[in-house]
């Protein structure tokens, strides 16, 4: 047998080279073209007046005097994320700023929503359509804003407790789609909120269980009848009013639940998704309940309701 010799291809080494020349020159390519991840928006709360250079209507140059929203936002803003404004209770004299404003606020940031707590002006200095006229522009703001601050335009929230929740639900009954030819870029956008969370909220000014201090302060001391009628939430409800979810305990005397159950039953008639939990014991300005076993459910709750009305990611 004669044995044969070969020789190694030198043109079969040149082919291995070059792709693995190739597959390596692609991973580096890689490696140098990934971006790295955006960092978080406003990663400390930021406050920034609704009208920079003035509100309508200012009586004055106090900080009273300049609505403001101050933005929370999550550790992850990649979006597009949902939002709420809150607007803390204090029967329109006072802002419950930390209770009802920053524990919120925060609460929001663990679920991936960003937050933008609402600084309103208040009476008795100021009466209505002033304080609604606040809310209405921060509705407008946060969604004018919305690709900057990557917002889904469509899943914006506003929240309110108590008379932060007559000015909510107000919100939720009077909006109007903005002015497409208004010099202002921000009014030229939807007030309208796409849902609303209200926290044994005021919502009646002219029945006996309305609470009066707020009434008061909002409108003066002898108001309108008619005018008290159509700052009465539960009047003005329709079809185009926002999913509502409500929150409030029998137990409150300050602001009787009555409230809360005149207005769910206002949504339920005009086919409004709505749900409602009222908790049997509690006082007046829980904010989110974390004291009491019981009503700490409440915030978890609504977590569940945000997701199942699909605003809020289901993996947040």
């Amino acid at each position: 047998m004669i044995a044969r010799h070969f020789e190694p291809d030198p043109g079969h080494n040149t082919r291995a080279m070059r792709v693995l020349s190739f597959v390596l020159s692609l991973a580096v390519t890689a490696l140098t073209t990934q971006q790295p991840s955006a960092p978080p928006i406003l990663q400390e709360p930021q406050t920034m007046l609704l009208w920079p250079n003035g509100a309508p209507g200012a009586l004055g140059e106090d900080d009273g005097d300049k609505p403001a929203i101050t933005v929370y936002m999550p550790p992850n803003t990649a979006g597009p994320m949902t939002a709420v404004i809150i607007a803390p209770g204090g029967s329109y004299a006072r802002l419950s700023m930390n209770n009802e404003g920053r524990a919120p606020a925060n609460h929001f940031n663990t679920l991936g929503i960003a937050a933008f707590v609402l600084r309103y002006r208040l009476g008795p200095r100021y009466h209505h359509p002033i304080e609604l006229g606040d809310a209405q522009r921060a509705i407008r703001t946060v969604r004018a804003r919305a690709a900057e601050w990557h917002i889904a335009t469509d899943r914006i929230g506003i929240m309110g407790f108590s008379a932060g929740g007559h000015l909510a639900s107000s919100a939720s009954t009077h909006f109007d789609a903005g002015t497409p030819d208004a010099a202002d870029p921000i009014d030229r956008v939807s007030s309208r909120p796409d849902f609303a969370v209200l926290a044994y909220p005021v919502i009646s000014f002219v029945e006996p269980w309305t609470h009066q201090g707020s009434k008061t302060n909002l409108l003066g001391e002898h108001p309108d009848p008619a005018l008290a009628r159509s700052l009465s939430s539960d009047t003005q409800v329709t079809a185009s009013t926002p999913p509502t979810f409500i929150y409030h305990t029998n137990a409150d005397t300050v602001v009787p639940a009555e409230n809360a159950v005149a207005y769910f039953l206002a949504l339920r008639k005009a086919g409004v998704p709505t749900e409602m939990h009222l908790f049997r014991n509690g006082p007046h300005g829980t904010g989110l309940g974390q004291q009491d076993p019981a009503l700490a459910e409440w915030p978890r709750l609504l977590a569940n309701w945000l997701r199942i009305s699909g605003f809020m990611k289901s993996s947040s």
